[in-house]
């Protein structure tokens, strides 16, 4: 925990962020409410038994780790998930004590002493890892057993051991007096398509295993499946908790879970015009020349680039919000700038801001629309914004 001077120290911090973007080229806005909002909506799915779990990994899916872990925790949430030993040290740093849980997997010494001293929660993947767990905390001297989450392979061929075997590795578990199960677990590998064959299979193989336990007289503290497609998509794969990402951020993990709950996006992305010039028939625009002026037009320069995260390859193919207005992005985006048409946009001036991901009026861009264009998913768009673009916190 944090002291009484530390805290103060990081509340004065984040008040001078708060203020400190007007000065940003660029930034992004984070809408505490609609996350809050969307967190208590995910809860409505579940049963009182069913606890929530908000994966906060990758900077929070470049949201900003901090500040979502505390709002969806006063929003409902119970767990937190991270990825690597380090995300997880910063919430505790931050002064959050909630259950954190590492879903990566972790092998070296300095990993489990760390994870021990910052009260962190592993995943043990394999019977070699627990061992390497085991030997360590024999070494550290840890004085109290390290609750850690027994993975399952069901199909998804990451991390896990397979589901055949997990009566032999639970045991193995138990037998090691420094190691507590404080759950078991698997993850879906295709609960965002409409086709639920593969799903459903994974599902029986991971109640398989559990029945396989049980008939060992070995129960789970805790049994956990479902991430946001499947919490949004089957009660049926609840079970004692859900693991939810994308959904707290207002993104759906596909088109045909839409209306299963109401979101709101919390992310936006903002940028501020730079100049403003007019330029003539023939004119080409950017490296390459790969736009062309087919007229007298005006273009604005706008303070972002593929350093912040704005992919290259959308060049060309973006509109961006100027006024509520829908304008092209032309030309190749560049380090830190692009350009934009900006014929239809009456006395437009250097400082306006611009927005390139989120709503204005009734017109809205989404990372979707971004990821469409690149063949790709919403999580790489939203995940791929740098740290030198300022998070918000809008209340």
């Amino acid at each position: 925990m944090l002291s009484h001077q530390e805290t103060q120290n990081l509340a004065a911090q984040r008040h001078y962020d708060t203020y400190a973007w007007c000065s940003q080229r660029a930034w992004i806005e984070i809408d505490i409410a609609a996350l809050s909002h969307n967190v208590r909506h995910l809860r409505r799915l579940l049963s009182p038994r069913t606890q929530l779990m908000a994966v906060v990994k990758a900077d929070a899916y470049g949201h900003g780790a901090i500040t979502v872990a505390q709002a969806a925790l006063e929003a409902g949430a119970s767990w937190l998930g991270v990825a690597t030993v380090p995300e997880g040290i910063q919430l505790r740093e931050s002064g959050i004590d909630a259950p954190i849980l590492i879903l990566g997997a972790t092998h070296t010494k300095e990993q489990i002493q760390a994870i021990a001293e910052w009260q962190l929660q592993p995943t043990l993947c394999s019977p070699q890892q627990a061992l390497i767990f085991s030997t360590a905390l024999e070494t550290i001297k840890n004085p109290f057993p390290l609750p850690v989450h027994i993975k399952l392979d069901t199909g998804m061929s990451r991390l896990g051991t397979d589901w055949e075997q997990a009566a032999e590795f639970v045991q193995l578990v138990q037998g090691l007096p420094q190691l507590q199960i404080a759950s078991i677990y698997s993850h879906l590998a295709t609960a965002d398509s409409e086709d639920t064959t593969v799903m459903k299979q994974q599902q029986a193989r991971f109640e398989s295993a559990i029945a396989q336990l049980k008939a060992l007289g070995i129960t789970a503290p805790c049994l956990h499946l479902a991430n946001s497609a499947a919490t949004m998509g089957d009660r049926s794969l609840h079970y004692d908790m859900v693991r939810v990402g994308l959904a707290i951020y207002g993104l759906y993990p596909a088109p045909h879970l839409h209306h299963t709950v109401n979101l709101r996006s919390v992310l936006q992305v903002k940028a501020r015009v730079t100049q403003v010039k007019t330029i003539t028939a023939g004119t080409g625009v950017s490296y390459g020349h790969t736009f062309v002026a087919p007229n007298t037009m005006r273009i604005a320069v706008l303070g972002i680039g593929y350093a912040d995260g704005v992919p290259r390859n959308l060049s060309n193919q973006i509109q961006v919000l100027v006024r509520g207005q829908k304008v092209a992005q032309i030309g190749n985006i560049t380090m830190d700038q692009m350009m934009l048409d900006v014929s239809n946009i009456p006395d437009i001036q250097a400082g306006e801001v611009v927005t390139l991901l989120g709503k204005e009026g009734e017109s809205e861009i989404s990372a979707n629309d971004w990821a469409e264009k690149l063949n790709t998913i919403s999580w790489e768009i939203l995940s791929g914004f740098k740290h030198r673009l300022p998070r918000v916190a809008l209340m």
